[in-house]
């Protein structure tokens, strides 16, 4: 289930989720069968480990720095950056100091 409390209100997304100490948080901010929107707050040194996608998925960096690994490719995102993770691709992510990020994935 997604929260409102985006719907119709502005607000600052970091503020809407909060780094926990040696865990991966994360938020849905929208749920639909054509897509999903999620926030992740990870500590440093919390990984997802490597899987792929069905769909391609745009990764937003809003806070602190995080290792976004694509077929074994490392790609650096800071506060600002984005990057798309291709479906099927494997990737992995990686907190190189607390973070805050966004997934986007619109499903086909």
């Amino acid at each position: 289930m997604a929260t409102n409390e985006l719907h119709g209100k502005p607000a600052r997304l970091v503020d809407l989720i909060v780094v926990q100490p040696g865990a991966v948080v994360s938020k849905t901010l929208v749920d639909r069968p054509t897509g999903t929107i999620t926030l992740f707050a990870f500590d440093k040194g919390q990984k997802l480990s490597e899987h792929t996608a069905l769909f391609d998925a745009l990764v937003t960096a809003l806070q602190g720095s995080v290792d976004i690994i694509l077929d074994s490719v490392h790609h650096t995102l800071t506060a600002g950056d984005a990057i798309i993770m291709p479906a099927g691709v494997v990737h992995a992510v990686d907190a190189l100091e607390p973070c805050i990020w966004l997934l986007t994935m619109i499903r086909s």
